[in-house]
């Protein structure tokens, strides 16, 4: 059976969400963002190994995971690369091939998910694995669109878009390594997340649905949001996050 690598590109400054510091590396409910990422992703056995992709300059991942034991708890399956590029489409292609030399092969599976969604849960994404595993293409999680959609011109509406059958891509999002590869070095330049990429190459990626609540924490109020949302999921489940392997 083929194997299932995580790649976490990390690389970003996240000056939008404001701080003093990358935002994956700001504390929310207790923790740092990433720590509650990789705590999530890590409950999964399957996953074969867990890289994340940093700035060739970072001076915060090296503390924090030895803080936060992570490498013990994750009994092996983590390691850092500071190979992360100017853009997303190029850490995340650097991870690729750095999963590949670590031994991955052409037809393994990858999961790609960004560090600041931090609210993911490790039960939507063994429903991604469970769904793409025998799927020849891959897919992402995504949630379908509710609210009304405009499209501006300026600081103006310029028309209302039909908004059926349209969905907000969420990740992780899985495909086969050489065939992920391939299709952003052919197109990185107008990549938007690695389904866009597979996209452009012709593929049709599967939608599973996963969840409203998995958000990308990008500007300084979805911190307060994904503070209460962390602290809902703790009185609601008890136990799971008491229990949770957290770095």
């Amino acid at each position: 059976m083929n194997k299932i690598y995580l790649v976490i590109p990390c690389a970003g400054l996240g000056s939008r969400a404001g701080g003093d510091k990358a935002k994956q590396y700001q504390e929310i409910h207790g923790l740092p963002m990433i720590m509650h990422t990789l705590g999530a992703l890590l409950e999964l056995k399957e996953i074969a190994h867990c890289l994340l992709v940093v700035s060739p300059m970072d001076q915060e991942i090296d503390h924090l995971l030895e803080k936060h034991n992570a490498y013990s708890k994750s009994f092996g399956r983590l390691s850092v690369e500071k190979i992360g590029g100017e853009t997303r489409a190029q850490s995340v292609l650097a991870g690729l091939k750095a999963i590949k030399r670590l031994g991955a092969q052409a037809r393994d599976w990858v999961l790609v998910h960004d560090a600041a969604r931090c609210l993911v849960q490790s039960q939507w994404v063994q429903l991604l694995i469970d769904e793409c595993r025998h799927d020849e293409v891959g897919g992402i999680l995504a949630w379908p669109l509710s609210d009304t959609l405009k499209q501006s011109q300026g600081d103006r509406i310029e028309q209302t878009l039909e908004r059926q059958n349209k969905w907000m891509a969420q990740t992780p999002q899985m495909f086969k390594l050489d065939a992920l590869i391939q299709a952003i070095e052919a197109g990185s330049s107008l990549m938007t997340d690695e389904s866009s990429a597979m996209e452009a190459q012709g593929f049709a990626p599967k939608l599973v649905k996963a969840s409203a609540l998995n958000i990308k924490v990008t500007y300084a109020d979805d911190f307060l949001l994904a503070k209460a949302l962390l602290a809902a999921n703790e009185q609601l489940h008890p136990a799971s996050t008491d229990q949770r392997p957290h770095p």
